[in-house]
């Protein structure tokens, strides 16, 4: 059943674990730009594939995860070079949803959320630079993490952007989301107050409509009445339109740097749409990376200032459905653009970011989203669990397979 899917690069790739611990008997599988001993990473390119040597040990953070008695089930699909939303690869396919076969799994961790969805493995580590967790975790109906910036192991995955390149996972549940991020994250603030404040970005909610934003409405008005301090703010002066092309800028600066000599030299073979973005990125002034870097600064610094360690920014992960697979390119990118209008906000701040994967009436996901300030990790994956169990008992409709 696994290649009902087209979730995995490699499903034939079984590592069992090397000590027992907090994930006994559960099973990952990896996104295809982690570094596994002896084996070639693709990041979702045959050209890359030529050019690159396989690793000669594994990245730091599978090794944690084998440590504590998970089994690694295979490596899964990626967008190339991890520089799309959509989760579409013109080389080796698209993965299929399984909670919408004809709408697209997003991307660019589409196979490791395909493998979590379908339920060929308990949980999948992806990463996420621009929304790479959040986007196909939203469409396929999955718990979703991005921790803060900085704050899990990154070394030995292959890089986009670094200021904002985060390794990230996805579950059934947030139970294992939880003992996933217990693992991941080595260095705890042990600080754990609760969170008492809760806001909702206006301009964010405005990007929702329909049914969509009443599924998310309906369950965010029941987890407000938890908290002590409720409020609808506005975050962004000049609006999240500008912060999107903020965070389009600086990450397309710094992907021109860290792949456009390689592109150069290699000339390879893009699909559309990631061929026309790293074009878009090599146009771009690398000399304003620092003014656009201290504009990125002080909307840390604010945003920061506003959550202190007890409040929490909620938010719509996606502006709507997973879009249809026989969308156009340019549907696509109309979409993928609303999409970072979202995901710009972790993306600048660094923040950490928990989406819940809500079921709408017609059966599709839509993921909720809770956003804390830096190092509010595992205070915020414990609160994604909480308020989970309160949505269930309120029947609220949780997607999970």
């Amino acid at each position: 059943m696994k290649n009902q899917w087209n979730a995995f690069m490699d499903d034939q790739l079984n590592i069992v674990p090397t000590a027992a611990g907090k994930l006994n008997g559960r099973t990952f599988a990896v996104k295809d730009v982690f570094d596994i001993k002896d084996y070639l990473a693709s990041a979702g390119n045959p050209d890359w594939l030529k050019t690159h040597q396989p690793a000669t040990q594994n990245a730091p953070v599978i090794n944690l995860l084998l440590d504590q008695g998970a089994y690694l089930k295979g490596t899964t699909h990626t967008d190339e070079l991890m520089y799309s939303l959509n989760g579409e690869n013109f080389h080796y396919g698209t993965p299929t949803n399984p909670y919408a076969q004809d709408r697209i799994p997003g991307g660019s961790s589409s196979g490791s959320a395909v493998a979590v969805a379908a339920g060929l493995v308990d949980f999948a580590l992806g990463t996420d630079t621009g929304g790479s967790i959040r986007i196909p975790s939203s469409y396929c109906g999955l718990f979703g993490y991005r921790p803060t910036h900085g704050l899990v192991n990154i070394e030995g995955v292959v890089p986009l952007a670094k200021s904002f390149d985060t390794v990230g996972w996805m579950a059934n549940s947030a139970e294992v989301l939880l003992r996933v991020g217990e693992v991941l994250i080595q260095h705890d603030n042990e600080i754990h107050e609760d969170f008492d404040s809760i806001y909702f970005e206006r301009e964010a909610w405005s990007f929702v409509e329909g049914d969509t934003k009443d599924c998310l409405i309906n369950a965010a008005t029941i987890l407000s009445e938890l908290y002590d301090n409720s409020d609808s703010i506005v975050i962004s002066d000049e609006g999240l339109t500008d912060w999107s092309q903020l965070f389009r800028s600086i990450q397309g600066i710094e992907i021109w740097q860290e792949h456009g000599a390689w592109i150069e030299a290699v000339n390879p073979t893009f699909g559309p749409g990631i061929r026309e973005r790293f074009e878009w990125a090599s146009t771009l002034n690398q000399l304003e990376l620092n003014s656009l870097n201290h504009h990125k600064e002080k909307i840390k610094q604010k945003l920061s200032s506003l959550l202190k360690t007890n409040g929490l920014l909620v938010i719509p992960t996606a502006p709507g459905d997973a879009p249809l697979r026989k969308s156009s390119l340019e549907e696509m990118e109309t979409y993928r653009t609303r999409a970072m209008k979202l995901t710009c906000i972790a993306g600048l701040t660094g923040f950490p970011q928990v989406t819940i994967p809500l079921l709408k009436s017609n059966g599709i996901p839509i993921g909720l989203s809770f956003i804390a300030n830096q190092y509010q990790d595992i205070q915020l994956l414990r609160c994604a669990k909480r308020l989970t169990s309160v949505l269930v008992e309120k029947s609220v409709n949780i997607a999970t397979k």
